[in-house]
């Protein structure tokens, strides 16, 4: 059994999405500080780490995009949503700031050799961190999915889809309409991920994407896993 690591590593100033706050993480205690209890010397270490629930690679929750009353947050959403069968395209060539058409994501499909099936998580390399991460462009270059590309993939039975970018689709209204597309097809999509190339080429492969349990919680970060047999 193989693991590929989809997920970025989260830090103090991980580049995040401008509306959402910074990760800011501080040590706590450290070795430094010992602790007594009768005849024994102990010493610990732990962080305070503040973050956005948007913050790292994460999973967006119903309730971000959608504000029906009944909208599910992600402490409610079902676990089996985050485990599931999955398959990567590729659309690195697509230039920085533009959207990807239907036409474009449905030879992507065709071309992995995949046919999508009810449930199936979609992941998208658009070489985005390749190109932005690290850079300032980062947070407003990004390329992304066209509408109709979202509403195509819903109509094929998806549950969700992720990309590397911090937003589904660029900059912009196109990201609202995304959003907004998300809450009326009801699916969501990741946001951040890492290592999507690895997985170009591979046919199909096991998903798996837990969210931490929290209460009322818009999106939650994850440890997204590829996991191959």
């Amino acid at each position: 059994m193989e693991f590929v690591d989809l997920s970025r590593e989260i830090f103090h100033r991980t580049q995040t999405h401008p509306s959402h706050p910074p990760v800011v993480m501080t040590v706590w205690n450290d070795h430094s500080e010992p602790k007594r209890a009768g005849n024994t010397t102990f010493t610990s270490k732990a962080l305070s780490i503040a973050f956005s629930d948007h913050a790292g690679t994460h999973v967006d929750a119903p309730v971000h995009f959608d504000p029906r009353p009944d909208a599910l947050s992600i402490d409610q959403v079902p676990l089996e949503k985050f485990y599931t069968s999955a398959f990567c395209i590729d659309l690195s060539h697509l230039p920085l700031k533009t959207a990807a058409t239907l036409e474009e994501v449905q030879a992507a499909v065709a071309k992995s050799g995949e046919t999508i099936r009810p449930g199936d998580t979609v992941l998208i390399h658009m070489g985005t961190n390749d190109r932005l991460l690290g850079k300032p462009g980062y947070a407003h270059d990004f390329p992304g999915l066209s509408l109709p590309a979202i509403h195509w993939l819903a109509g094929q039975g998806i549950g969700m889809f992720g990309v590397e970018a911090i937003s589904p689709a660029p900059e912009g209204e196109p990201n609202f309409q995304a959003h907004m597309a998300c809450a009326e097809l009801g699916i969501t999509h990741m946001e951040c991920l890492a290592n999507l190339d690895k997985l170009l080429g591979r046919g199909r492969f096991t998903f798996i994407g837990f969210p931490l349990r929290i209460r009322g919680g818009t999106a939650s970060p994850i440890r997204a896993v590829a996991m191959f047999p």
